[in-house]
């Protein structure tokens, strides 16, 4: 067993139930889901459309809550926090990937990448130092002071994981962060991600329809009918949903 596995998880999942009304009727999304995702570890999260991997990575980012059940990262029970703490944990532990980059259009690249450094309190030399950084080795100096729409597709998705990874988190959640390019692209941008997240020794859970990139992950997890499973077969079981 690693190291990593014998430590505490820096976020895990438990007993996670979510239900929406449909009508008159009650939707249950997850049932009892759990998961741990431990330091350093990478995780793919695979499951049909519209299983629920999204709504999963908004209850493990604070940002949606279960019906039932416990979110702990880093050691802290967040659901019961009040809005404020949680919005400190995430701002501290947690940095989001999503499909589309959402990056601040009037900003440069290293602007987008300073900004969550200075909202966290770090002074703008230390957080463009660290910003050019991250752009350097996600291949993207040159590019530092370009704005989102002089820079590609793939390359604003860079910058996009380089301002999750701005703070520092311990987890970092991504939601089909390569879906929205082509195949090359996509390959290039996961690669660099990967490389970062084991530099930095941050965990991640990376939601993919990708099964050639999940197989690049550490684990892999299916999502289906409010479970999660994992075992030797998940990919087989996914392709046969």
């Amino acid at each position: 067993m690693s190291e990593a596995m014998q430590s505490a998880p820096v976020l895990s999942l438990r007993g996670i139930t979510r239900t929406f009304m449909q009508g008159d009727a009650e939707l249950r999304i997850f049932a009892g889901a759990n998961l741990d995702v431990f330091e350093g570890q990478i995780v793919a999260l695979v499951g049909p459309s519209g299983s629920g991997k999204s709504s999963l990575l908004h209850i493990a980012g604070l940002l949606e809550a279960p019906n039932e059940g416990e979110v702990w990262v880093g050691g802290v029970e967040a659901v019961g926090l009040s809005d404020t703490r949680r919005t400190a944990v995430r701002r501290a532990d947690l940095g989001f990937v999503y499909q589309f980059h959402n990056l601040l259009p009037e900003f440069t690249a290293v602007e987008n990448v300073i900004l969550p450094q200075m909202i966290a309190g770090v002074g703008r030399r230390e957080a463009r130092s660290f910003a050019m950084d991250l752009l350097d080795r996600m291949g993207l100096a040159p590019r530092a002071e370009h704005r989102p729409a002089e820079l590609s597709g793939g390359e604003q998705q860079r910058v996009a994981i380089a301002r999750a990874l701005a703070n520092r988190p311990h987890v970092l959640l991504a939601d089909e962060p390569t879906g929205n390019l082509d195949p090359k692209t996509s390959r290039m941008v996961f690669t660099e991600l990967l490389k970062i997240c084991r530099s930095e020794g941050v965990a991640a859970l990376i939601a993919t329809h990708n099964l050639d990139l999940a197989s690049h992950m550490d684990r892999v997890v299916l999502l289906h009918e409010g479970k999660l499973h994992e075992g030797t077969d998940i990919a087989a079981e996914y392709q046969s949903l």
